[in-house]
């Protein structure tokens, strides 16, 4: 069963200022999350930061970009991506 998976408003106002190579992986993170849903274990540097909220890094090297999303309460099947950018600005 797919998963829904929306972007918040911030990343998207953020999305074109994004390097190309960044676009492009969280373009990837986004469609692997819709096939096979939040828990992206085979993406560097992943982790759960809490009850339904997860990371990782879209991105090594100077600067490091991330992407956070969590499982929307309530709506089964659904995440949201509420950060992608650079490492310093994430809300962990």
């Amino acid at each position: 069963m797919p998963w829904t998976v929306d972007v918040n408003r911030k990343v998207q106002k953020q999305y074109p200022t994004l390097p190309k190579t960044v676009k492009e992986s969280l373009f990837t993170l986004l469609f692997e999350m819709e096939v096979a849903g939040p828990v992206r274990g085979n993406w560097p540097n992943y982790g759960k930061l809490g009850r339904g909220r997860h990371h990782c890094h879209i991105k090594k090297g100077h600067p490091t970009y991330v992407a956070v999303w969590e499982e929307v309460p309530g709506r089964e099947d659904h995440i949201e991506v509420i950060y992608a950018g650079t490492h310093e600005g994430a809300p962990y």
